[in-house]
């Protein structure tokens, strides 16, 4: 049952699509248990906005800084301090150990996973000159287009999806790749001028995926947030970040992982990458829904047989 619960503090990044995470899922609770008639009636949800390290370090690449924890390490210490009940997180930035008492609530249904194409005078990548400049933050990304378009140039680039097209615009890249999720839900799509599909463009584990966090004995939160959990979704992200787990947990290393259910059954495929796309291991496999983590291992058991384990040492500082 559901315990006494009056109000529901969401701690969330400051940024616009941070927000607009944030508020989606606070529409979804409200709509449940907030609303007249709903199942809990009167249940207030507010935002808690923080900024976070990751949001601050924008000169420094996130590899070095200290990978993509940044981006919710302030939310999670919010949680364990009593400012925040949860913390709404994209799932491709959320590392794949979490904090001692901290677990995954839910995990909603996914958007696009896929990567997106955006220029203001090209087509997609196959038309980029020899020498046009790509701007993309993640060694995922940088490794995929690396192999399959060496004459290009890759830059890294920082900053939320609206200081990402700014830069684009003014000129300092000729493109860049960004999640196709993120555009659509800032209703971006007419920037997309292609999207790369999955085989072109792996996507990161949880990539598209929102996970709503909270302490392990909030008994109350885990029964409320249930209903928000897209099982579905919630399987294929549990393959995925167990891929990324057992090859070293670092959301920062040229790792890309995606699951989907196709007959009924889980279909992951995994693929670890030198950043300069030169050397690529790649790994799939199937499995139920209901043993997605194992799925995940055996998956990541075979890139390391086909040499991922290497790629990743000449990575280490």
């Amino acid at each position: 049952m559901i315990r006494a619960l009056e109000r529901v503090r969401i701690a969330t990044r400051r940024s616009r699509l941070a927000l607009w995470q944030a508020e989606h899922v606070k529409e979804r609770l409200e709509a449940l248990y907030g609303a007249p008639g709903s199942l809990r009636p009167g249940l207030r949800v507010e935002l808690i906005p923080l900024s976070t390290r990751g949001d601050e370090l924008l000169d420094v690449s996130l590899a070095k800084a200290g990978g993509k924890g940044l981006f919710v390490k302030e939310l999670e210490t919010a949680l364990m301090e009593d400012r925040a009940d949860i913390a709404v997180h994209s799932m491709k930035d959320v590392p794949a150990a979490l904090p001692a008492g901290l677990v995954l609530a839910a995990i909603l249904a996914r958007e696009d996973p896929r990567d997106a194409f955006v220029s203001v005078a090209h087509e997609n990548l196959a038309a980029l000159p020899a020498g046009a400049v790509v701007g993309t933050s993640s060694l995922r990304r940088q490794a995929q287009i690396a192999a399959r378009h060496p004459a290009l140039e890759i830059r890294p680039l920082r900053g939320n999806v609206d200081t990402r097209i700014a830069k684009l615009d003014r000129g300092d890249y000729a493109a860049i790749v960004l999640a196709v999720a993120g555009l659509k839900r800032l209703g971006l799509v007419s920037r997309i001028r292609a999207t790369l599909s999955i085989e072109e463009s792996l996507p990161a584990a949880g990539q598209a995926a929102l996970g709503i966090e909270c302490l392990g004995a909030r008994d109350d939160l885990l029964d409320l947030l249930g209903s928000l959990d897209d099982a579905s979704a919630s399987a294929c992200v549990r393959a995925e970040r167990q891929v990324n787990l057992a090859l070293g947990g670092s959301c920062t290393i040229p790792l890309g992982a995606y699951a989907e259910i196709a007959g009924g059954k889980l279909r992951l495929r995994a693929l670890v990458a030198s950043p300069d796309g030169r050397r690529t291991v790649r790994a799939e496999g199937e499995g139920g829904m209901e043993a997605a983590e194992a799925l995940g291992l055996r998956v990541a058991a075979l890139l390391q047989e086909r040499g991922a384990g290497e790629i990743l040492a000449a990575l280490a500082p």
